[in-house]
């Protein structure tokens, strides 16, 4: 994956955003912290991995992918505004889970020590749990990268239209 070309790419996502709300002297970070978490509940939510009470299935792959990328959106994000938008790799983690819903758990615990940790370390340890996540879910990194480009588009068209 091109992680340069898709920091690029958010960098100047963000400056729009902050720009047209007024926001370039606030400190975005916890706010983003916590736009990851409800995007990684949306995206729990369209895998349906967790309703063992339901019968009724996951919604269609590039629903799913589609609130993936919103992830990645704003891991991205959160690494500009730490400064960590130089690196051009990110390894797989060690263990995956044994399951969707404990990858889902490990990001979830990804996002919560990277919060508090600020550090490169833990940033990498967040990317790496949520591709390996996206891998569980059957994607890989031309289909993330193809979607990411094709839904900041869309959310530079929304920022057009108010949203």
């Amino acid at each position: 994956m091109n992680y340069q070309l898709l920091f690029q790419m958010q960098k100047g996502l963000d400056s729009h955003i902050e720009s047209n709300h007024g926001l370039e002297e606030e400190d975005l970070f916890e706010r983003k912290v916590l736009a990851l978490l409800v995007e990684l509940g949306e995206l729990a939510n369209e895998t349906r991995c967790f309703k063992f009470w339901s019968h009724k299935p996951s919604s269609p792959q590039e629903t799913v992918l589609e609130e993936f990328v919103d992830g990645i959106h704003f891991i991205l994000s959160l690494g500009i505004e730490c400064g960590f938008d130089d690196e051009k790799e990110y390894a797989a983690p060690l263990e995956k889970a044994e399951s969707v819903n404990g990858q889902f758990l490990s990001v979830y615990t990804g996002i919560g020590q990277f919060r508090t940790s600020r550090s490169l370390d833990d940033y990498k340890e967040l990317i790496a749990a949520y591709l390996q996540l996206g891998e569980m879910l059957g994607f890989n990194s031309s289909h993330i990268e193809k979607a990411y480009i094709d839904k900041n588009e869309v959310n530079y068209k929304r920022q057009a239209e108010g949203y």
